[in-house]
């Protein structure tokens, strides 16, 4: 009797790549010392505690055990309209807000709504690796936007036009980036930006890492262009931010007609974002801000810190850093960077993301996620750096 067939876009993909990153870890045995936690982009210190006391409130009333508004709690969705305004110096209102389960979900309804099988969507080379897993399991073809290491892994608008002309329905890009950290200037957003409405497509930018960009700068003025509504969606996630990835929360900025859209989605994924932790970050948006700028110092610290680290060792290069991650050249070519980042796991206690994971051509780079672990344990990979071979 033959067994039932899986659906070839899924049973194609690749496993997961954290969980793998994971069970090298397990498998160290501590004789460098601590493990240190460079691999997945979470903040290494904890909720605000008046965060978590709100969590709390939130989870044991009553109100929002109920299904919710699919596009979101409106408290949070004029909450987060203010604080957008207030970032870009822009008219946002709630009815441009959608409210997402984390900002991978964003990415993933923001695609369905302007894209189906048989079409086209640019991400860079290298890409976030669940933008690109995303593409693949909805039949929506990818085309990769090069980003050259030696321009910093920004990209260059006129390979950019080049890629539009193709006919993509949409570019999409995160910045500051992940895996690279590098962050686009804002007048290049805006000429990519008016690139993809003269080529007739969106422009998806992902910004979830936007709050660690130094204190007072915009990230850009597209809110501000007339008629962004036509081209433009923003990716968001409070995890960052608030300290709250298990709590999966993320945001849509777009115009009504994609918000409408978005929502017909959303409806079929998951109905609503949950309604807990949306009542507490409403909340927490006017409440915290001057700790969110505290840990974006902090960040910026653990940043200066792991750049000090890698002056002391010539053959590990890095290519670029900012917000989150730095995207390490291992001093290995030739040699498989899930290899490189297996062993370094296993043997010196060092767990970070290997390049190839994405895209094909970053065998010879490491990500590094070092907000994810002080500045005292990060000045510590100096030593082990130095000392790690394969031989």
């Amino acid at each position: 009797m033959p067994a039932s067939a899986f659906n070839p876009l899924i049973s194609r993909l690749s496993p997961p790549p954290v969980p793998s990153v994971f069970a090298w870890a397990r498998a160290y045995d501590g004789a460098r010392g601590p493990l240190i936690d460079l691999s997945q982009a979470v903040p290494g210190y904890p909720p605000h505690p008046d965060m978590l006391a709100w969590l709390g409130e939130s989870a044991a009333s009553r109100t929002y055990a109920g299904y919710g508004p699919i596009e979101g709690e409106p408290e949070l969705r004029a909450a987060y309209a203010a604080e957008m305004a207030e970032v870009y110096g822009a008219t946002v209102g709630a009815e441009n807000i959608h409210i997402t389960s984390g900002c991978n979900q964003a990415f993933m309804a923001a695609a369905m709504a302007i894209a189906g099988p048989g079409d086209a969507v640019a991400l860079t080379d290298p890409y976030y690796f669940n933008q690109e897993t995303t593409l693949a399991m909805m039949g929506i073809e990818r085309r990769l936007l090069w980003l050259d290491p030696a321009n910093g892994f920004v990209p260059d608008i006129e390979t950019g036009r080049k890629i539009l002309s193709t006919g993509v329905k949409a570019l999409g890009l995160v910045s500051p980036n992940n895996p690279t950290g590098a962050t686009y200037p804002a007048g290049l957003l805006r000429e990519i930006f008016e690139a993809c409405r003269k080529a007739g497509a969106w422009l998806m930018l992902d910004e979830t890492y936007r709050d660690f960009l130094p204190e007072g700068q915009r990230p850009h003025d597209l809110l501000s262009v007339p008629g962004w509504e036509d081209n433009l969606i923003l990716l968001y996630s409070f995890s960052k931010s608030f300290c709250i990835p298990g709590h999966r929360l993320g945001a849509v900025t777009a115009g009504p007609d994609a918000v409408a859209e978005i929502a017909k989605v959303m409806d079929n994924l998951q109905i609503c974002a949950p309604r807990a932790p949306q009542a507490a970050v409403a909340r927490a948006i006017p409440a915290l801000k001057d700790w969110r700028n505290d840990n974006r110092a902090e960040i910026a610290n653990r940043a200066e810190t792991l750049r000090a680290v890698m002056a002391k060792l010539p053959d590990w290069k890095m290519d670029s850093i900012g917000a989150y991650f730095a995207f390490i050249r291992h001093p290995f070519p030739g040699t498989p960077s899930a290899e490189v980042a297996e062993k370094l796991a296993k043997e010196a206690g060092v767990v970070c993301i290997p390049g190839a994971y994405f895209g094909e051509g970053q065998e010879n780079y490491l990500r590094f996620a070092f907000a994810n672990a002080d500045s005292k344990t990060i000045a510590t990979l100096a030593n082990r750096l130095a000392a790690f071979t394969l031989g």
